[in-house]
């Protein structure tokens, strides 16, 4: 390994007594982004400005409506088929991009058709680009709420995610913890498959004396920690660890030491190829006049994203249960006939070009 990032960022900017979720800047980013570069598509290509409203809306309901659909009928149809009015809370999380890529295809061939009265290629040749890199500040956004992550593993550049494993700890003790700080001590816990960087946990909690802390410490946060579920796990501690109980300037704290998870980034490997894929299809569409080969751009998009999809899934964390028994799981299932289909698109542009 090279280094270790212990990752303990938090989710959010506060802001006027509102909580700002990187997640949400991360899409508003990428609109704002997509909007500048269809807008110097138009002007150089002559396209009347005033569809630029519309193509806006579109894109944003396609993507919302489409990647929240795509999590309900792809990983989670068991439990929204007898509550669905709970399709609706967005807030609560699940989106899957797959839906959205789908969604946004049918939206994009009904605006040009309906809108714009062009080619539908035409456009998905050119909003794939933009696509592609609203898809890795999308990425970033899981980055930074510490979900979708890889599987456990020691790599060159392993990460634990010490926000997730604390977030954890806050929901088990119902907010009762005052203050939670961790601490890197340089030590490692060798095991069969893996080294685990040991941390140094110090935490207080609410109106709690020595005989409290040294009970939540020592009985309630190994329950806490064991209760997660084994794939979505960050932190361990040992059987049989003791805390240290000691009186500080704010009251009875605890340290104790635990265990984090190296984990694969795979949010970042997927938002640094995806801004490589935009990179290539800029380039492509700016200096090679590849926008003349109807569907080329949009083919070239959907081989590389999904087949970059595909193989890293590999490395990622199972998100849903069911996948458990699957000899590929559902991103690599709804990956292949994207990336399929746009090979057959590459070589259709290529042969009528």
């Amino acid at each position: 390994m090279l280094a270790t990032i212990f990752w303990d960022f938090p989710n959010h900017i506060p802001l006027f007594g509102f909580e700002l979720r990187f997640y949400s800047l991360m899409f508003i980013i990428s609109f704002v982004l997509g909007q500048y570069g269809m807008q110097y598509v138009f002007k150089k290509e002559n396209i009347d400005p005033k569809l630029m409203d519309s193509l806006v809306y579109w894109m944003i309901g396609a993507t919302i409506v489409g990647a929240r659909l795509g999590h309900v009928f792809f990983y989670d149809w068991d439990k929204y088929k007898n509550n669905l009015g709970d399709i609706l809370k967005v807030w609560e999380g699940g989106l899957a991009s797959h839906g959205a890529a789908i969604a946004i295809v049918a939206a994009m061939i009904y605006w040009s058709r309906k809108y714009a009265k062009i080619h539908p290629l035409w456009t998905l040749d050119r909003i794939v680009i933009v696509v592609a890199l609203a898809a890795g500040f999308i990425r970033m956004g899981n980055w930074f709420n510490s979900e979708i992550y890889g599987a456990p593993a020691n790599s060159a550049f392993e990460t634990v995610f010490v926000e997730d494993g604390a977030q954890a700890i806050q929901r088990g003790f119902a907010d009762q913890v005052k203050h939670m700080e961790f601490e890197p001590t340089g030590e490692l816990l060798q095991t069969d498959s893996l080294a685990l960087p040991e941390l140094d946990l110090r935490i207080s909690f609410h109106q709690s004396g020595e005989a409290q802390t040294a009970q939540y410490a020592n009985t309630y946060l190994p329950q806490i920690i064991r209760m997660q579920r084994p794939d979505n796990r960050n932190l361990w501690m040992l059987d049989g660890t003791v805390a240290e109980v000691y009186e500080g300037a704010d009251g009875w704290e605890a340290s104790v030491k635990v265990y984090g998870i190296p984990r694969y980034p795979t949010q970042l490997f997927e938002a640094g190829a995806y801004w490589i894929i935009f990179i290539i299809l800029a380039l492509l569409y700016l200096k090679r006049g590849a926008g003349n080969k109807p569907g080329f751009l949009f083919g070239l998009f959907l081989t590389l994203l999904f087949g970059f999809r595909f193989f890293v899934e590999y490395l990622k964390e199972i998100q849903v249960d069911f996948e458990q028994s699957m000899s590929l799981n559902m991103g690599q299932w709804l990956s292949i006939p994207l990336a399929a289909f746009g090979l057959f698109l590459i070589f259709r542009a290529q042969k009528t070009s």
